[in-house]
């Protein structure tokens, strides 16, 4: 059983990066065919999907969050980050890291979220 842990700080300041980490247990990051996704969810919105990683080491992003998104991962540490730079408070959001498998959007397995308050 594949578990995932969001970790990072809870509160971030306008303009600055937002960086969470996600740490894996009961199965590697890079087995062929898993994505390793980031996923938020404003306060009274819908979800809204960030981007991923790939077991090969590839990103792709939302478009409307690109040009300010990185997702990166750390193999011997079996975890992968997301960085959110310039923020705002519209960047306030549950986030959650969860596993594709198979398909890149076919998510499996999610971690339980945490909150990211954006506020000066």
């Amino acid at each position: 059983q594949v578990q995932l842990q969001e970790s990072g700080p809870g509160l971030v300041k306008p303009s600055q990066t937002l960086s969470l980490t996600c740490t894996v247990s009961g199965g590697s990051i890079t087995t062929n065919y898993y994505y390793w996704n980031w996923i938020r969810q404003p306060p009274g919105k819908g979800l809204e999907w960030i981007g991923y990683i790939s077991y090969s080491g590839s990103t792709f992003y939302n478009p409307s969050l690109k040009s300010r998104t990185s997702i990166s991962s750390d193999t011997s540490e079996n975890q992968f980050t997301l960085q959110l730079s310039s923020v705002t408070p519209e960047d306030t959001a549950v986030y959650y890291c969860a596993l594709g498998s198979g398909a890149p959007l076919h998510l499996t397995y999610w971690g339980k979220g945490t909150l990211v308050t954006v506020s000066s």
